[in-house]
């Protein structure tokens, strides 16, 4: 496979990516943490079919952390990798936290997307359940008080992430990824910029082919997204990986790629 990769500057930002094969585009967005490395297992597959790429959000990966007074926004980073490698139209796919991007992306530059997946996907505006929003803020005060690979062991170790690390294999990877995130977010305040409305309430505006994916294993908070956005968006499709839990893309590539590609070519 021959890979492209490189760094470009946006909005004061280094941003890694890389791209590999030819054809329509497909851009694959990361979770939380994590970072490119999440995608391995449907880069080569995505890219004997598409022009795929992926990059490292700012903050994450081998991309420059946020700085302090400069705000940003993940969906114009995404836009300026777009017009860098001068893609205007491409499907959009995005995990958990890769997940709120890429329906952000979506509401901010329609012009820019041909398709919509969402995977085990955050979304912002949505009330997480009580439960979910005391653990994960826990998180920040473990970190303050302790120090980032505390929280981010802590982070490794919660239910969000228990059905994936069964499995010895993908519990590796995602432990190595993990433990080489900065941890910049646990410590320090996020100056990314909030839309005036709240994604959560603009579902509807979405009119892009959309595919909804979610473990079957995930919990309850990232069903209830999933449900939520089928729900709101017109002509949606929900697709239960079974078996799985919140990286179902990891967990189950098999699958997962098999009706990722059944979805784009029947586009």
């Amino acid at each position: 496979m021959n890979v492209d990769s490189g760094y470009i500057n946006v909005d004061g930002a280094q941003l890694y990516y890389e791209v590999a094969g030819q054809g329509d585009s497909v851009v694959v967005i990361h979770g939380f943490t994590l970072d490119t490395r999440m995608w391995d297992d449907q880069f080569k597959a995505f890219s004997q079919h598409y022009k795929a790429i992926r990059y490292d959000c700012r903050g994450f990966g081998k991309s420059s952390v946020p700085e302090k007074d400069n705000l940003y926004s993940h969906s114009r980073d995404l836009k300026g990798l777009l017009d860098h490698l001068n893609i205007n139209n491409a499907c959009v796919i995005g995990l958990s936290m890769g997940g709120s991007i890429a329906i952000n992306f979506t509401l901010e530059y329609p012009e820019y997307v041909s398709s919509l997946i969402t995977v085990d996907s955050a979304l912002d505006g949505y009330s997480w359940t009580s439960e979910f929003r005391e653990w994960f803020f826990s998180l920040m005060s473990i970190a303050t008080e302790s120090d980032a690979e505390s929280a981010k062991e802590a982070w490794m170790n919660g239910a969000l992430f228990e059905p994936a690390m069964r499995d010895s294999y993908v519990a590796g990877r995602l432990r190595e990824m993990i433990g080489s995130y900065s941890g910049w977010r646990f410590l320090n305040d996020d100056p990314q910029e909030s839309l005036v409305l709240s994604p959560n309430d603009r579902l509807g505006e979405i009119g892009c082919p959309t595919l909804v994916v979610v473990g079957e294993f995930d919990i309850p908070t990232f069903q209830g997204i999933a449900d939520r956005i089928v729900s709101e968006v017109s002509g949606s499709r929900k697709l239960v990986i079974p078996g799985v839990g919140h990286m179902s893309n990891m967990e189950d590539p098999e699958t997962f790629n098999r009706e990722i590609l059944s979805f784009l070519s029947s586009l």
